[in-house]
């Protein structure tokens, strides 16, 4: 490389011939002061240089001109050293801030980033796209116009998909392209027109027309959707999504997001003026808020409403979940500080009902309006925890008893923890009252307890060394001893506001009280025996555990519920939960009734994961009558198989059957396949999912996903990740 003197004094006219040369200038003067790259010097390679220093510089054969991260190689150029701008002709080749160029003629302000070349091809490096034009024109250093072009991100000269347009404007700086008049492509077919249309060149959020959404239900028929994106700002979005329903109409949504530093939220409202089914106006609407008001001052809402009780099943692939029949309306107030927390809160449910033989299987629940509950608490107090519970609320019901409850339930505690043991005394007591507005005629109208309740709570651990699957780990051994004694007081007289038998499991096994809620504190003078050993790896981390458990009473129970019957013994709670191998998860849960001598409740899981992407799972559950809502009177026994699994090159299978082996039937099921190329994703996905007792819903996704560009198609991946525990996205 020859190296020049300053500009100043060089001679006026310049000729170098030889194998390379090569001529360095410093920025323009008159550049701005934008970054290294702006002051970055101007340098020329060519095998033959002419021209005049302080004006322009010719430059021919193998001819290369590098400014900061801009490179032109062509044939021939011109360097016009006022201007800042090259001119370039024959097999151009240009790198630019990452980008690719080729071309055969080129124009370039090094300083502005405005020019042209003609006949490009071009490749972006952020979104890996590429394409062919007449012409692409650089407005700024950020912005392209490409005319009569091609849009990728297919690798190779043939591209499975790409986007044929009139203009294309790219804008690295939104990240954002623009296209009019354009058409894509798919395998050579055309897929998609639109006069206009916008994309993302980054997984950056911005404005405009989304994809169409084309799907299919049992209860509606074909839906097509055109959503509509506004990026109002960095923390604030919505959505607007008319839907053609065949069936049904024309159905109008309506999405709003916000986020900001003390608050969050979504409202999502959507509605059917005059359903061609049902020939009434059908509407949903969700709304869910957080927000700090103030050091320790909080405010929140979820608020949920339809227009009748057959919205879910109508409408399963919409905001209201097809299992959710009970919409919770409920907004709070909350304030924390160094003293506890104090919280008013207003809730109710609407109950979207559901009919078995023409009887309705939900109950409404009680309305609570208001509920003031505050709570504190402290640990290590001169070695004593304590901790205050106190609640007032209103129940309100059209058709049972209502009042007024408030209850105060101070406890204390002082726990014993050493290595290897641990010993935790603990008294608590309940003073509840109770104001009855309509109660049954010679019933009292005024109830109250006060209730006293003493546990102890203690256990051992034991270790040692031992073998896990040929793996070296530490054994545990953990007996436990939990007793409660709770004396009797009459409360055969007091309403059931909240309050119901708590399902049996090892947390309930170490609970004062076996119900849940607050109407009823059962009597009790027992102890619950467990034992609980765990292997740990080396590391620290858990590879299995297994766990027996069960409680004894030494009295009879006199408190209890309509129906409810105890006996000396609960069931007999076993559980196993562990890493087999690394590959092979187990889960399992028995709950046996040692005076029916069968299980009445018991769950088994088996997960086999050998590799991302191939996963299987296999769960069997058996519940004892009364454990489905929608069914009381049967026995759940059912069979859960799920998996993602290639099964050829670039193509995988998602599934999942729940059968009932009582009914004979698949009770849930989905199945579908995904298809994975270098630069697009195909899914068909079927789905079968029970929208009320006597009903089921079937809807078809079909989804084209082409990277870098839209989704095309109907969204499956919320209800495969819902149906397919372990799944994972085959294009990560």
């Amino acid at each position: 490389m020859t190296r020049f003197r300053p500009l100043s004094s060089l001679p006026s006219l310049l000729c170098l011939t030889s194998a390379l040369a090569a001529v360095a200038w410093p920025a323009a003067s008159h550049a701005q002061q934008r970054g290294d790259d702006d002051n970055a010097p101007v340098t020329v390679r060519a095998e033959e240089l002419t021209g005049r220093p302080d004006r322009e510089v010719h430059a021919r054969r193998d001819v290369e001109i590098v400014r900061g991260a801009t490179t032109v190689t062509a044939d021939e150029g011109t360097y016009h050293i006022v201007e800042d701008e090259v001119d370039a002709t024959g097999d151009i080749r240009m790198h630019r801030y990452g980008d690719r160029y080729t071309g055969d003629e080129l124009q370039l302000n090094l300083e502005s980033g405005e020019g042209y070349v003609l006949n490009p091809t071009y490749h972006l490096q952020p979104s890996n796209a590429r394409g062919a034009a007449d012409r692409v024109d650089f407005e700024s250093r950020d912005i392209a116009r490409v005319s009569d072009g091609t849009y990728s991100t297919c690798e190779g000269p043939d591209p499975d998909w790409y986007l044929e347009a009139d203009t294309l404007r790219l804008d690295r700086g939104r990240d954002l392209g623009t296209a009019t008049k354009s058409i894509v492509y798919f395998k050579g077919v055309p897929i998609l027109g639109t006069p206009a249309m916008s994309f993302p060149m980054s997984d950056a959020r911005k404005s405009g027309v989304l994809p169409p959404t084309i799907g299919t239900t049992s209860t509606g028929g074909l839906e097509i959707m055109l959503p509509y994106y506004f990026n109002i700002a960095p923390n604030r979005d919505l959505t607007l999504y008319p839907k053609v329903i065949a069936r049904r109409g024309l159905q109008l949504g309506v999405e709003g997001r916000y986020l900001g530093s003390t608050y969050s939220g979504q409202t999502t409202i959507e509605a059917l003026a005059h359903d061609r089914v049902t020939n009434t106006d059908r509407y949903a609407i969700t709304s869910v808020h957080n927000q700090t008001l103030g050091p320790g001052l909080s405010l929140n809402w979820n608020i949920n409403a339809a227009s009748d009780d057959n919205y879910p099943s109508d409408f399963a692939s919409t905001l209201t979940a097809s299992t959710q029949r009970l919409l919770p309306r409920d907004i709070s107030l909350a304030y924390s500080s160094w003293f506890g927390s104090l919280t008013a809160r207003a809730s109710n449910y609407q109950v979207l009902q559901d009919y078995v033989n023409g009887t309705p299987t939900i109950g409404r629940p009680y309305d609570r309006l208001p509920q003031l509950s505050f709570n504190s608490s402290r640990l290590d107090v001169n070695g004593f925890d304590w901790n205050i519970d106190a609640d007032f609320t209103r129940f309100w019901h059209p058709d049972m008893v209502r009042g007024d409850r408030a209850y105060f339930n101070p406890s204390i505690s002082y726990p014993i923890i050493r290595p290897g043991y641990f010993l935790t005394p603990k008294l608590s007591f309940d003073a509840t009252t109770y104001r009855l507005d309509n109660n049954l005629p010679g019933m009292p109208n005024t109830l109250s307890r006060a209730v006293p309740t003493f546990s102890l709570d203690g256990g051992l651990v034991f270790e040692r060394d031992a073998s896990f699957f040929g793996r070296p780990v530490t054994q545990t051994l953990e007996p436990r001893l939990f007793y409660v004694k709770t004396p009797y007081r009459d409360q055969s007289q007091f309403p059931i506001f909240d309050t119901g038998l708590a399902d049996l499991n090892f947390t309930q096994l170490f609970s004062e009280n076996r119900y849940a809620g607050h109407d009823l504190i059962g009597d009790a003078n027992q102890l619950t025996a467990a034992l609980v050993t765990r292997y740990i790896d080396l590391d620290g981390g858990e590879r299995m555990r297994l766990a027996i458990g069960q409680r004894f009473s030494f009295s009879d129970q006199r408190v209890t519920l309509p129906g409810e019957t105890h006996e000396s013994r609960s069931d007999l709670l076993l559980a196993a939960t562990g890493k087999l191998t690394p590959s092979i998860t187990i889960d399992g849960n028995l709950q046996y009734s040692q005076t029916l001598r069968q299980s009445t409740r018991s769950n088994y899981g088996v997960r086999w994961e050998p590799a991302p992407k191939k996963v299987l799972n296999l769960q069997y559950r058996r519940d004892k009558p009364g454990s489905d809502p929608l069914n009381p009177l049967s026995e759940l026994k059912q069979v859960d198989v799920s998996g993602q699994w290639p099964i050829a090159k670039r193509w995988y299978a998602v599934g999942r059957i729940n059968y009932s082996l009582p009914d004979q039937k698949v009770a849930e099921g989905l199945l579908g396949m995904e298809y994975k190329a270098d630069c697009w994703i195909f899914r068909l996905v079927a789905q079968r999912i029970p929208t009320a007792a006597e009903k089921a819903t079937s809807a078809i996704f079909i989804q084209l996903e082409l990277n870098g560009l839209s989704k095309l198609g109907s969204n499956p991946i919320d209800a495969i990740r819902a149906n397919v525990p372990g799944y994972q996205m085959i294009n990560q």
